[in-house]
């Protein structure tokens, strides 16, 4: 609002002498800050939204990876085929697909936010 102030002094425009002009451009400038809490308010719906699908997730993730070790599934009663062979091949490596995953997360922490942040200044 004080850049629009100072944009008016600085420029003083030539206005009719109307007596509801200000009221008019006060109403407008209300209506402006109201729409700007209005976003505000989305965004942090956003965000909150967001936090709570990561924590659900990650819940989620943490609960079926301890009852997949506490109960392992037998790799003979698969049978053959291509998905026990899967099978065996994920378990033979399945620690360092999880390092894969927490560096794969990680990264993606990281890039997210920097390319949020570029979206913002290109709009």
């Amino acid at each position: 609002m004080k850049d629009i102030e100072q944009y008016l002094r600085d420029n003083k425009p030539v206005v009719k002498d109307n007596p509801t002009f200000i009221l008019e451009t006060q109403r407008r400038m209300e209506a402006v800050e109201g729409i700007k809490g209005e976003v505000d308010r989305q965004r942090r719906t956003g965000r909150t939204a967001l936090v709570i699908a990561l924590a659900a997730g990650l819940a989620a993730g943490v609960i079926i990876t301890v009852l997949a070790f506490l109960f392992p599934a037998n790799a003979s009663s698969l049978g053959e085929g291509l998905w026990a062979s899967l099978r065996l091949f994920l378990d033979s490596y399945k620690y360092y697909m999880f390092i894969v995953i927490a560096v794969l997360s990680i990264a993606l922490g990281l890039i997210l936010p920097a390319h949020k942040e570029q979206a913002q200044w290109i709009k």
